[in-house]
């Protein structure tokens, strides 16, 4: 749950395919606001999903240096996987 009340689902989709291969993806779920709002999803690739993984990690590090204090040393930003 997030601090606006938001629920945010990850969860694994696979989806039956013509082939005999499924279709596997990643699903979001943001779920509505407060006042009601309607949320939304995503059905993410795993690569796309590994993408947005980075970057989320990449924000969290900047938003932990600007939020340390002076003094304090700053955080290293995780170094992506080798592909």
């Amino acid at each position: 749950m997030t601090s606006c009340s938001r629920r945010i689902d990850v969860k694994f989709l696979r989806l039956a395919a013509a082939t005999d291969r499924p279709i596997s993806r990643v699903a979001l779920d943001v779920g509505p606001v407060r006042s009601g709002e309607p949320g939304t999803w995503a059905s993410l690739t795993m690569g796309e999903a590994l993408d947005l993984a980075r970057r989320l990690m990449a924000q969290v590090c900047v938003a932990e240096a600007e939020s340390a204090p002076v003094d304090a040393p700053a955080s290293t930003p995780p170094r992506a996987p080798s592909a």
